[in-house]
């Protein structure tokens, strides 16, 4: 499993589903410390962003004597949003006993490079904690890290004492984030353990019934692609309807061209179709080249979804593209079972990333 040519999130999520019970959203993997990373001074790399929200320039310096948690994350990820809730519950909770939370924004999109749009997610999912903007991904290097989201607790000294990576074991590492503290000489260092419940997006996945996974849409890292003729890179195809889809299968209808980030629609109704077995479906989707809004409409086994539309759209499935972003599009309400989710866009221009699941 490579893991400098393909997506690092794919490549944890397939780590993860190998392991069984730690797949999406399952106990994090604890690891031994790489000795370079364990004997080096991450906060001299972490400190030499140099484009930072919510705050100046966090510099070596300024952050010694204190505890550091640092979360790799890129706000379009699923997996890294349903962290946030622990992330904000530990900034809030242990601050004025000297914690230090700091998201390092490491991009996997082109558009997750943009300042201006990380800047406008930060504030849109109320995150207020110090975040580095890591677009060259040189303390991702760094820090020789290999997946979003990923955890690094730093003691005062500024060594790193524990590392953990994917979703879970929040509850382990917050005894780690009370042990450094009450190392570091801190008083009155809390011993209970936050009760942190996410709500939409950021709420946990349903693992039980959790039987698809992330697909990209763009030919880079597509698959399980089934529309006849197959796909097109790089040129622009009107694709017929599907003749029917296997569990986990999907099919672009309509004018699209397909490139190796994202799929755009050509011209209005452009339609995309997946049968799947979960809980959530999202989609990371973004607007126009030039900005512009994209109505949609989703339908479930060719109906309205009712009681089981997600945050991003209202019981007829409409909803609208606004910024690049993920979208939750479904949250089931009845039983989970196979079923035949399709997304219409109402105006073209539409560019579709990936999906992924929960």
């Amino acid at each position: 499993m490579a893991l400098l040519h393909t997506s690092r999130r794919r490549w944890l999520k397939t780590a993860l589903l190998l392991a069984g019970p730690l797949a999406l959203g399952g106990t994090a993997v604890v690891s031994a410390l790489p000795f370079s990373l364990a004997q080096a001074a991450p906060l001299r790399a972490l400190s030499a962003s140099p484009d930072w929200l919510n705050t100046p320039p966090q510099r070596a310096e300024d952050l010694r004597g204190k505890v550091v948690v640092v979360n790799f994350w890129t706000y379009s990820c699923i997996n890294s949003l349903r962290a946030l809730p622990y992330l904000r519950a530990w900034s809030a909770k242990y601050r004025d006993q000297g914690l230090v939370v700091i998201g390092v924004h490491t991009p996997e999109f082109a558009f997750e490079r943009d300042p201006a749009n990380v800047r406008q997610a930060v504030k849109a999912l109320g995150v207020d904690f110090p975040v580095a903007l890591d677009s060259d991904w040189r303390t991702w290097r760094a820090f020789d890290n290999n997946a979003w989201p990923a955890f690094y607790f730093i003691d005062a000294e500024g060594r790193v004492r524990h590392q953990a990576i994917g979703e879970g074991s929040y509850d382990q590492s917050e005894r780690v984030i009370q042990k450094l503290l009450t190392d570091a000489g801190k008083a009155s260092v809390p011993t209970d353990i936050a009760a942190v419940a996410g709500v939409g997006p950021e709420a946990p996945a349903d693992l039980d019934d959790l039987g698809s996974g992330e697909t990209y849409v763009g030919y880079a890292q597509a698959s399980n692609f089934a529309s006849p003729g197959g796909l097109k890179p790089d040129r622009r195809q009107v694709y017929p309807p599907p003749r029917g889809l296997a569990l986990n299968s999907w099919s672009l209808t309509g004018d699209w061209t397909v490139g190796s980030e994202f799929a755009a629609a050509g011209a209005a109704s452009g339609r995309i179709t997946y049968r799947i077995h979960a809980r959530d479906l999202h989609m990371v989707l973004g607007p126009t080249a030039d900005g512009r809004p994209v109505r949609f409409r989703v339908r479930i086994d060719g109906a309205p979804p009712g009681a089981d539309h997600g945050v991003d759209t209202d019981g007829q499935g409409l909803g609208v593209v606004q910024a690049p972003r993920m979208y939750q599009l479904v949250r089931q309400a009845r039983p989970v079972a196979d079923r035949v989710f399709e997304i219409e866009f109402l105006d073209p221009g539409v560019r579709a990333y990936v999906f992924t699941f929960g």
